[in-house]
């Protein structure tokens, strides 16, 4: 069964359960201050899963486009992905254990769909703690199905618990659900350490809400939060030895072999291969959500993975440009489920071009000059090491990554001072990747009114750019904690003082206003219609939230919002500054006034 008919399959087996088909959000969170990407299916429908009404309704499902940078540097081997996509669905409030344990049966078993013997899946449970019982209810849904009792191990909560996020918030078990890739048989008794059972899907029961105090309580609105690999899923069901085997990477492979005129005729293929098409396949996404390269945040991770892809193709002997090309394949074999690809086409072809030109010089010059640096290192000492200075300086100079300094440094036998380097690159006040991963502290679950108010404010300053740079001007990005907020929009030259001036003048006079917000669902079209700013507009679906905030602001959007603007205080930018090519960011704050 191939990756597109197993999505679609997905898909249309819970419209038939009721569920409402949503789009896929964009890579770019837009409420969550946690984290740099969407790195679950959960993350754009927080909102929801915390109480506020979806326009489409309490059941849905969707395939969500994720980014996980946290094992980046396992990338390579059979399954570790940056970029995959999650099949998900979800009930807000309604259905339960009962239902989404039976929907999730069917759909793995029933010849109509994955028609997976039975004999091949094993499960696991919540086991109980000192927090929470053992789910006794998801125990006995399997075994009510069929499932024997030596196929359902029970787990602690390092295994079969979700979240919460942060500190407190919605959390509760989960059931998972293994498929037996073994040639032989699966053995009767199931033991989650054999790593020929492989995890394929995830059922969260959010029944608890971690308290400041660490108690766990019973939940007012209990939600169901599925997830599902699509490559994980192709995989078993083809019988591959990886994902890179599958048609999701294939072709990908087959223009890397056109670019360097030799044709690979092994199956496997190697790290370096497998890291190339990885990285270009998940940089292509990103670049269509609107992030270009960059040395901060978004941007930052993007030209990591871009330029991780450039150094390994040196390896195997490519030195012409390549990264483009590699580009076309993805939209080509994409764009009919994620159609933002081919209306960016242009732009990510060129994003990636540019990015590859930079830094064929920065490579060749940097190179050199980290030589030099070992040459000079005597060979009879047995700790190689090259101080953080030194990787601070090839940072600094060249553009050097940290890592891409530890990467040689290791071929060579190296370490690297990255204390040191560290201590250097805050003397500069530079951000690193460390940094970009851990400066928000926020949780999902922060519903506060002081996050509400900042929410609310990015409004007001998104309607004051428009009018005094332009109507160009669109939101890119934005990142909200209960102490300030960040907004990235297009614009490509450095705001003047007196426009910064003008920007907080009419947004603190509609605060003064005491503007009141409505909310309203509608059609996209209709919200068009009636003047509404559309932010990530691919994201929609069918119907939208839109609120109005007097005459001043009127924006498609989702997350908390205040009722009124005018216990906000005074607004007052912070810092105004490039994020990448073309994008300006503003850090703001709310002062009591």
């Amino acid at each position: 069964m191939r990756a597109d008919e197993i999505r679609e399959k997905y898909l249309k087996f819970f419209e038939e359960k009721g569920h409402k088909r949503i789009k896929s959000a964009s890579l770019i969170p837009e409420n969550d201050p946690t984290v740099l990407f969407t790195t679950a299916g959960m993350h754009p429908l927080v909102p929801f899963l915390l109480g506020e009404s979806h326009p489409l309704g309490n059941r849905v499902t969707n395939v969500q486009k994720c980014i996980r940078t946290g094992d980046i540097d396992e990338v390579g081997d059979i399954c570790h992905l940056t970029f995959f996509e999650m099949l998900g669905n979800w009930s807000f409030g309604d259905y339960f254990k009962k239902e989404a344990i039976e929907y999730s049966f069917e759909f793995l078993t029933s010849p109509k769909f994955l028609n997976i013997p039975l004999e091949r899946l094993a499960f696991t449970v919540f086991k109980g703690d000192e927090d929470a019982p053992f789910d006794e209810e998801a125990f006995s849904m399997w075994r009510s199905l069929g499932v024997k009792d030596q196929r359902i191990e029970k787990l602690g909560k390092k295994d079969n618990w979700w979240g919460p996020a942060g500190q407190t918030g919605p959390c509760g078990p989960d059931t998972e659900m293994f498929y037996w890739v073994g040639d032989e048989p699966a053995p009767a008794v199931f033991d989650p350490q054999d790593k020929r059972w492989v995890e394929i899907w995830n059922d969260v029961f959010m029944q608890y809400n971690k308290a400041g105090d660490g108690k766990f309580e019973p939940l007012k609105q209990r939600n169901v939060d599925t997830g599902m690999g699509l490559e994980r899923v192709t995989l078993v069901l083809q019988g591959k030895k990886s994902v890179y085997e599958t048609e999701l990477f294939v072709p990908l492979f087959e223009t890397l072999d056109e670019v360097r005129s030799y044709k690979n005729y092994s199956v496997e293929r190697s790290a370096h291969e497998r890291i190339i098409v990885e990285h270009l396949r998940a940089a292509t996404f990103i670049i269509a959500d609107g992030i270009l390269p960059g040395n901060v945040d978004q941007g930052y991770i993007l030209r990591r993975l871009v330029r991780r892809a450039i150094r390994q193709a040196r390896k195997i002997g490519i030195s012409s440009e390549f990264t483009s090309l590699l580009a076309e394949t993805v939209i080509k074999n994409y764009c009919h489920a994620y159609p933002e690809l081919s209306r960016n086409a242009e732009v990510i072809k060129k994003a990636l071009s540019d990015e590859e030109k930079q830094f064929a010089i920065t490579l060749e010059k940097g190179t050199r000059e980290f030589d030099k640096v070992v040459e000079k290192i005597p060979p009879h000492i047995q700790k190689k090491v090259i101080s953080g200075k030194i990787a601070f300086f090839l940072y600094e100079t060249y553009g050097f990554p940290i890592e891409l300094t530890e990467e040689m440094a290791k071929e060579r036998g190296f370490e690297v001072d990255k204390d040191g380097f560290q201590k250097s690159y805050e003397k500069h006040q530079e951000l690193s990747r460390q940094g970009a991963e851990q400066k928000f502290k926020g949780g999902l679950a922060d519903n506060s009114e002081q996050t509400a108010a900042l929410h609310t404010a990015t409004h007001l300053l998104h309607a004051a750019l428009r009018k005094v740079l332009g109507c160009h001007v669109e939101q890119k990005g934005s990142n909200i904690t209960a102490e300030r907020l960040r907004f990235d929009f297009s614009h490509n030259d450095k705001m003047t003082p007196e426009q910064i001036v003008e920007i907080e003048n009419l947004v603190n006079k509609a605060i003064q206003e005491n503007y009141q917000v409505a909310v309203a669902e509608m059609s996209v079209e209709e919200a068009k219609a009636q003047g509404a700013i559309g932010l990530f507009e691919d994201r929609y679906s069918d119907k939208v939230k839109v609120y109005s905030i007097g005459d001043f602001s009127k924006e498609i959007c989702g997350g908390p919002h205040a009722s009124s603007t005018g216990s906000f205080g005074i607004f007052k930018i912070q810092k105004e500054e490039s994020s990448s090519r073309g994008v300006r960011r503003i850090k703001a704050v709310l002062m009591k006034g």
